[in-house]
């Protein structure tokens, strides 16, 4: 990194992955005089390394302890339960520090906009998460595990956790991270098959290479592909997919040959391609899913279920004293340094990273140099005069 002027004090909002390594990079950067203060409206740090990680994902939630160093630097103060725009105002960080930073992430999660979408028994996954990890915002919600069939529309990544925490067997959970109050729960659920709502074919599927394998290794459960075209020969082996890809349409082309031969008195995941709920059917709660199937022909049909989950994205949200970009629920930016809404012009001394910066996407690991990147343009512009 370049040389940069001392005494340099940045505020950083949220204590998740991007402002942990945000805050390490700036630590990197070994700057005389810097000065941290790391705002996190929970009580806990780390957030969606703690409470967006499935519990069984250990070695991924294990970065929790690197990001334990760098917030116990002594170059750093973390505020818990103090949240920015409410307890404390964007001027106020601005008027006692040079730089401020947002990685405060998208902590709005999107509903399937069906009919149907609010009854009981219809939730975002990101609550149901949240809710397995013990997140404290989620102490008192309860979700209905008595119908023997969970919906999950999306086919992302996060779909494909929640039917493993579904389906895993509740001895194999027991051994994770997983909140001792869902636990108990899972414990005593009724839940035989969870359906996997992908709206296009398997070669567009959302999840990763991992999380499918890692369905495939569950004891004692099933994993079955439904709404699958002969067109879908062709796709199985499309020599234009990298290999990772190329690699899990080949397992997909597996399970499709080995559904016929699940067994009903296995738990099941139902990954049903070219299919999307159009309307969540029920008097007071979800009751049943009518499906619209396109997989050849198009056709409808319904499915009972008491419970489903919206794993269809998250959205950043406004913060007060911070433009916003309404369309892409980010805030706009350029390389990390804020911007006007219209334009490019820079809003001195305030920066972003992380999925506040470019949106729901990448992997843990994506923070890492998402940060950097915004980091260096602070302390250019540091290094140049310019501040809040």
């Amino acid at each position: 990194m370049s040389v940069v002027a001392p005494g340099l004090s940045v505020a950083v909002v949220g204590s998740g992955p991007a402002a942990c390594y945000a805050v390490q990079a700036l630590i990197d950067s070994r700057v005389e005089g810097l000065r941290i203060e790391v705002f996190e409206k929970l009580p806990t740090p780390f957030g969606l390394a703690r409470f967006g990680v499935a519990p069984d994902h250990v070695k991924t939630r294990s970065i929790t302890e690197t990001f334990a160093r760098a917030l116990e630097s002594p170059e750093v103060t973390l505020h818990l339960g103090v949240e920015v725009g409410a307890d404390v105002a964007h001027d106020e960080l601005a008027g006692s520090h040079d730089a401020i930073l947002y990685a405060h992430g998208c902590a709005g999660s999107a509903m399937s906009e069906v009919p149907g979408h609010h009854l009981p028994g219809s939730h975002t996954a990101r609550s149901f998460v949240e809710w397995y990890n013990g997140h404290p915002q989620r102490e008192r919600d309860e979700f209905d595990l008595t119908s023997e069939r969970a919906v999950v529309i999306g086919n992302g990544n996060v779909a494909l956790d929640v039917a493993r925490i579904l389906s895993r067997p509740v001895d194999d959970l027991a051994t994770t991270l997983i909140a001792p109050r869902a636990l108990e729960a899972l414990a005593a659920s009724r839940v035989r098959e969870v359906v996997v709502l992908g709206r296009r074919g398997p070669r567009e599927a959302a999840f990763s290479l991992s999380e499918l394998v890692g369905l495939c290794q569950l004891d004692d459960v099933d994993v079955v592909v439904d709404g699958v075209s002969e067109a879908d020969g062709e796709t199985f082996v499309d020599q234009r997919a990298d290999a990772l890809a190329s690699y899990k349409l080949r397992l997909l082309r597996t399970l499709v040959h080995s559904s016929n031969s699940s067994s009903a008195s296995r738990r099941r995941i139902v990954l049903k391609f070219r299919t999307r709920a159009v309307e969540l059917l029920g008097d007071r709660h979800v009751e049943s899913v009518r499906l619209r199937q396109s997989a050849g022909f198009e056709s409808e049909s319904s499915m009972d279920s008491g419970l489903v989950l919206h794993a269809v994205g998250y959205r950043g949200r406004r913060l007060p004293g911070l433009p916003f970009d309404e369309a892409r629920g980010i805030v706009p930016n350029v390389a990390g340094r804020v911007t006007a809404v219209a334009g490019d012009e820079p809003v001195a001394g305030v920066y972003v990273a992380g999925w506040i910066k470019r949106g729901p996407s990448g992997v843990m690991g994506t923070n890492k140099w998402c940060a950097r990147e915004s980091v260096e343009q602070l302390l250019t512009d540091h290094r140049d005069g310019s501040s809040v």
